[in-house]
């Protein structure tokens, strides 16, 4: 299998599939049903990916991690403001994972990369301090969109009506991924050039 079919497979999996079939469910049983049998591709694919490698996915672990948080959301029910809010809280908790892990050895951003786009080569490049640098950049990058798109997103919540809310939430949502996505996929083309000539000279 070619990488760029391994990565949309991996995409369909654990994030595609179980949404879809969370959306599909939901007109036929509750929603924390729908979100229970959901949650099952993410983690049936994590065990199988355990069993392989012996060791967690990143990627699955995270999709996995924001449905047990959403079926957790799901269940404290509350106002309409609160349900509004739930969706913003998702992507905070997700950001703060991103923030979080610059703490331990090697942030998620590694790890994520590992799965995506890593081959033999790969672990070895951690020990270049550039590489580290580029790694640890991309995670606060990301950690920090995140929470800022959740943080502007909840302030809306509360400072705008339902309806408008409703309007210009998916702009702002799209908008700090967008930015995200863009930003990483023109600082990887840049780290990647400097990086291979940063191993040349090193040669």
């Amino acid at each position: 299998m070619s990488k760029r079919a391994y990565v949309i497979l991996t995409l369909l999996i654990n994030g595609v599939v179980p949404w879809a079939l969370y959306i599909w469910l939901s007109d036929y049983i509750s929603s924390i049903a729908a979100l229970s049998i959901a949650t099952m591709v993410p983690l049936i694919d994590n065990v199988i990916h355990m069993a392989k490698h012996r060791k967690l996915d990143a990627f699955g672990s995270l999709m996995l991690f924001t449905f047990v948080l959403t079926i957790a959301l799901v269940l404290m029910g509350g106002s309409e403001k609160i349900l509004l809010v739930r969706e913003s809280l998702i992507t905070a908790s997700v950001g703060l994972v991103f923030l979080g892990s610059l703490f331990f050895r090697r942030p998620i951003m590694y790890y994520l990369a590992l799965r995506f786009i890593g081959n033999n080569e790969f672990p070895a490049s951690w020990n270049y301090a550039y590489f580290r640098f580029v790694m640890r950049l991309m995670t606060f990058v990301w950690g920090i969109l995140l929470t800022a798109e959740a943080t502007v997103r909840v302030v809306m919540v509360y400072q705008l009506s339902t309806e408008r809310y409703l309007a210009l939430s998916n702009f702002v949502l799209y908008g700090f991924i967008g930015a995200a996505v863009l930003w990483t996929v023109v600082y990887r083309r840049h780290s990647a050039a400097k990086f291979t000539r940063l191993k040349l000279n090193a040669a």
